[in-house]
């Protein structure tokens, strides 16, 4: 798994990866989240997806993390979600 930052006014995720024992970090790429002021983003339990909330376009957008690279995708979206800011995923008992 790698590093993943929120850039609001670009409107992207960028992304970067640990390497090496002093763990320096490589930037992978930039990648957009479909909407407006990504306020907050998440990565689900497994990994394998990111969920970036974006405040100004009222929509959470589901990224598909490309694990051998750490390339993000858009794979899918939820629309007229009003101003989400922030997205917990819930473990189950």
């Amino acid at each position: 798994m790698g590093l993943y930052a929120s850039n609001r006014g670009h409107d992207s995720i960028a992304v970067f990866r640990g390497a090496g024992v002093k763990g320096a970090m490589t930037p992978v790429g930039i990648f957009p989240t479909g909407g407006k002021e990504p306020r907050h983003f998440a990565v689900d339990p497994t990994g394998c997806f990111v969920l970036a909330e974006n405040q100004y376009s009222n929509s959470i957008v589901v990224l598909r993390v490309h694990l051998p690279t750490g390339d993000l995708r858009e794979v899918s979206s939820i629309e007229n979600v009003p101003s989400p800011v922030c997205l917990v995923f819930l473990r189950q008992p």
